[in-house]
């Protein structure tokens, strides 16, 4: 009897080996890394950054709340992944929900990994546990399956750029059965009533295009299924693909943005195609790969984004303030820097800003830097000396002036170049106009403090700012580039 026992002990103990290693070890190992991507973080992190670094920043303010990535092997499609990626980066996200379709396991429903985290060469993304919680109790389309996890690639792939670009940001990893059209509307339904009205949410649809086909066949197939995304006819593109004339290996997960997106009143941008065949150059058996953004409005017209793309709560605004204020103070007084930490997330996003200081209402010092080089509340504290002590125009502030002065940050957007000086807007738009070693830019408020016409505001700015002659603003030569600006003073951030 005990030799039985023993031996039914033993059988269970290795029948429930493979499961219980996921139930006690809650951070999922990697798959393909070493294969697909590099497994040496030094190497892989060099190869993205080159990706991105080759990728463009949106020419306007966009809040991308999803995007279409490939998951092939980096050498093939990492550059066209990188492009969405980058077009997304300039928004700050607390949650990316990962979807993946499933090439390896069999079942019909959405798979969550609930715990834990996900490991990478680059270090582990957390989940979102309460997240996951949600979508798992609120419909029972998704379920806990670790099974679903143990081969897969095209969600993993993914995971190396969203731990680069967006490394606070935790997890909600999804890989998607075999589901029909009714499903995916119902996915989509369940994942929107838990993001709610949050904007800090981005959503990754991880999907390659036609498999294997020669170049010209892949190209005619792949134009068809982008046309139908773009024309957002998501049962189309669903019945299509699961007819096989059209291809995408994550079609459910496509489907399933496009709904959500109709849901969320997004408008979407394709922003690049290629195949395997453009890397390797032969094109008689080629993988497609495409890159596309799902996103919500633009600038407001009003010099600021919305909230997700770069906009601030009033407690930050108070907060950044407080900054320039207390550093103003104590490098007037002492000549010292002022030590400060800053734990918000959206104050450690680098970002360019401008502190400027007026005293009883005439300006006494203004510093900046348009580019962001580190974290929002470094740059107010280190223009906030510059504009008390190192703008050429005026003197260092004296310690009594202290209390005669006020204190006026610009967060600005990433600057853009512009397709004409029709395109500038007067009290909405900063300008930064450059030809060859002659730079100056002019804040979007000038316009509105001096009153100036567009026409004067650009010819000052020519002038005064950059010593060229005041029309060259005219010359096609000229390069003016625009960007938005949050502004806000100490009286703005009174209760």
């Amino acid at each position: 009897m005990n030799m039985i026992k023993i031996i039914i002990n033993i059988f269970l103990i290795v029948f429930m080996m493979p499961f219980s290693g996921f139930a006690d070890n809650l951070i999922k190992k990697p798959n393909v890394a070493g294969q697909f991507y590099s497994g040496n973080p030094q190497q892989l992190s060099s190869q993205i950054q080159s990706f991105l670094d080759t990728s463009p920043l949106p020419e306007e303010s966009r809040h991308v709340e999803i995007l279409i990535a490939p998951h092939a092997g980096y050498i093939y499609s990492g550059h066209i992944a990188a492009r969405a990626f980058k077009y997304a980066s300039p928004n700050t996200y607390k949650t990316v929900i990962i979807l993946a379709p499933s090439h390896y396991y069999g079942f019909s429903e959405a798979a969550v990994w609930d715990k834990g985290g996900y490991e990478t060469p680059l270090g582990t993304l957390e989940v979102d546990e309460d997240f996951t919680a949600r979508l798992i109790s609120g419909d029972p389309l998704f379920i806990v399956d670790p099974a679903a996890f143990e081969r897969e690639h095209a969600l993993e792939v993914e995971l190396p750029f969203i731990r680069t670009v967006f490394p606070d940001a935790k997890i909600v990893p999804v890989i998607m059965g075999q589901m029909g059209f009714d499903a995916c509307e119902q996915a989509a339904r369940a994942i929107n009533e838990v993001i709610g009205d949050r904007k800090d949410v981005l959503v990754v649809i991880s999907s390659d295009m036609s498999h294997f086909h020669d170049d010209a066949t892949a190209r005619r197939m792949d134009a068809e299924a982008i046309k139908t995304i773009e024309a957002a006819d998501a049962k189309r593109l669903w019945q299509q693909c699961a007819l096989r004339r059209l291809e995408l290996c994550g079609f459910i997960p496509v489907t399933t943005a496009m709904l959500l997106a109709k849901e969320r009143g997004l408008e979407l941008k394709v922003l690049t195609y290629g195949n395997s065949g453009d890397v390797t150059g032969d094109k008689s058996n080629v993988v497609g790969y495409s890159s596309i953004v799902f996103y919500r409005g633009k600038d407001t017209g009003t010099g600021q984004v919305e909230q997700g793309e770069g906009s601030l709560t009033l407690g930050q605004k108070r907060r950044l303030i407080e900054i320039a204020k207390q550093t103003i103070d104590l490098y007037v007084r002492e000549k010292r820097i002022f030590d400060v930490t800053e734990t918000d997330p959206r104050l450690q996003k680098v970002e360019g800003a401008f502190v400027t200081i007026h005293k009883r209402g005439k300006l006494r010092g203004c510093i900046g830097n348009i580019i962001g080089q580190q974290p929002l509340f470094l740059t107010v504290r280190d223009m906030a000396v510059s504009a008390s002590a190192n703008d050429p125009r005026f003197n260092p502030v004296l310690p009594d002036e202290l209390k005669d002065i006020d204190i006026e940050v610009s967060v600005l957007s990433t600057p853009y170049r512009a397709k004409s000086p029709d395109e500038i807007q007067m009290g909405v738009h900063g300008v930064i106009v450059r030809r060859g070693w002659h730079q100056g830019v002019f804040l979007p408020q000038v316009a509105t403090e001096t009153g100036w016409d567009r026409e004067t505001f650009l010819s000052q700015l020519c002038a005064h700012k950059a010593g060229l002659p005041p029309d060259a603003w005219r010359d096609p030569g000229t390069e003016l580039n625009i960007f938005t600006a949050t502004v806000f003073s100490e009286h703005d951030v009174h209760e």
